[in-house]
Order: C-alpha cells, then sequence, then structure tokens
C-alpha cells in the first residue's frame, strides 16, 4: 500500500483510476484525475441515495448548502438508469450560483462559460451524461488531459475487487490509484498476484484560498475554487506540482 499524493513523473507504467460519478465534483476528484494516464467513470454501479452522485455543496452567505438533482429513483437501479425527476433543476441551481458567487473574484470572468454549462446540462434527460458534462468541461479549464471512459464500455465480470483488477487489465493499467475511502473494502492480493499496485490519493493538506463567507471549507465543489480563485486554481491543487495552469482557454478573459 502505497499514499500518494503527487504521482506525475515518478512512475514508469500505465496508471488508472475508477470512480463513480458526481456531480460538479470537489477539487480532489479531479486531482485524482490528473493524476492518472486513464480515468474510467463506473457508472454501471447501483446508484445510492443521499450520496454524491447527484448532489454537491457549495458556500453562500448562509453557510453551506446542499444543491441536489432531482432523480426517480427505484430499488437496485444502475447510476447509468437513473434519469432526472424534474428538469427545472438547472435553472434553480444556476440562480443559487450566481447569486452566491456574484462578488467572487473571477466569477464575473467566467459566468458565460458557467451558464452556458448548465444550459447544456438542463437538455440531458440522464444522471450520467449531466455528470459527465460538467466533468470533461471542467477539466477542459484546468488543462487535464487524462482520457474519461464509462465502464459500460468494458467487459464486466463478477465481483468488487475482480472487476476493478479486471479493468487495469483490459487497459493496461500496472497501478491503481484509488480515493482513500476503498481501503475498508479493497482485497490488494488480487490486485498484487496480478502484478497491479494499488495505491491511495492523499487528500490531507490542501491549502486555503481566498473564500467567499469565512469561516474556509474544503469539501465543496470545484466550482467554490474556480470562482474565487480563477486562473490560479491549480495553486491550491495537489497534482499539477509547482506548474500553472495558463489562462487560455477562453473563460477567464475581462468580461465587457
Amino acid at each position: 500500500m502505497v499514499l500518494v499524493s503527487r504521482l506525475r513523473g515518478t512512475f514508469v507504467g500505465k496508471q488508472l483510476a475508477i470512480l463513480q460519478s458526481n456531480y460538479i465534483p470537489w477539487k480532489g476528484c479531479f486531482d485524482l484525475i490528473n493524476s492518472v494516464d486513464q480515468f474510467i467513470l463506473y457508472d454501471t454501479a447501483q446508484y445510492t441515495k443521499n450520496d454524491w452522485r447527484n448532489r454537491n455543496r457549495i458556500k453562500t452567505r448562509q453557510g453551506t448548502i446542499w444543491l441536489t438533482i432531482p432523480v426517480v429513483h427505484h430499488f437496485g437501479q444502475l447510476i447509468q438508469d437513473t434519469v432526472v425527476g424534474d428538469r427545472r433543476w438547472a435553472a434553480k441551481h444556476w440562480a443559487t450560483i450566481s447569486q452566491s458567487y456574484a462578488r467572487a473574484d473571477h466569477f464575473s470572468y467566467c459566468k458565460d462559460w458557467a451558464e452556458e454549462l448548465y444550459r447544456r446540462a438542463a437538455a440531458e434527460t440522464r444522471l450520467s451524461a449531466i455528470n459527465h458534462c460538467f466533468l470533461s468541461e471542467i477539466c477542459k479549464v484546468l488543462k487535464i488531459k487524462t482520457p474519461l471512459s464509462w465502464s459500460s464500455d468494458y467487459r464486466l465480470v463478477e465481483g468488487q475487487t475482480e472487476r476493478l483488477v479486471d479493468l487495469c487489465k483490459q487497459v493496461g493499467a500496472t497501478r491503481y490509484l484509488s480515493g482513500p475511502s476503498a481501503r475498508d473494502y479493497l482485497d490488494e492480493g488480487l490486485f498484487a498476484r496480478e502484478g497491479i499496485e494499488v495505491t491511495y490519493i492523499d487528500y490531507t493538506g490542501y491549502p486555503e484560498y481566498r473564500q467567499l463567507h469565512p469561516p474556509f471549507e474544503h469539501g465543496v465543489s470545484i466550482l467554490d475554487l474556480l470562482f474565487n480563485e480563477g486562473p490560479n486554481a491549480s495553486r491550491f491543487m495537489k497534482s499539477f506540482g509547482d506548474s500553472l495552469v495558463e489562462p487560455s482557454y477562453g473563460i477567464w478573459r475581462r468580461p465587457r
């Protein structure tokens, strides 16, 4: 078992991470994606209520609040089969976000980008497609080039750990990077027998940034970091090391 905070440039071989899709995830999710050579959205897993699949938190003047996409839920359904229950969710979320972050230092620079992103997401009916939309566009802003794929694109064998091991084998990965909570259920011996190293990303020790509405809270959507720090966002993440993301994507231009 290895604890990892920065992986780029220190490992010869292919690294894979697999994670269930989340709605506008926190910065740690993007550090995970940026630390590997390929990322698989594990949307063939069972959908879980009151989890990160369809909700996340933002900071407001009144404190930290949840933004939740209403979904139609039936026991045993998969994430990829989960559909939106109220198409008005996007307009409501954007209204709350724009009101909460209007005074953030970089909100005016990326307001048009974010609003258009919510318009695009509103046209989707499946939760997985919505989450992928946000994930891929935010990766572009951060200049994360890790290829994203779906677990449904691969052969899926039985067994929780066995399936992860087999996905690693299918993509030719010799290292599997996991979130720290997986220590409770991963059978590392199954990976070892296939010559695959298991590592765990370290989510501790993130620096604080200029966040509206103290006290500071790390566990919120990455939108909070983007609105507050703009093109400097990568300074407050781990996987970029000393390199910075140049603001050439286009969303950080001064508004007219």
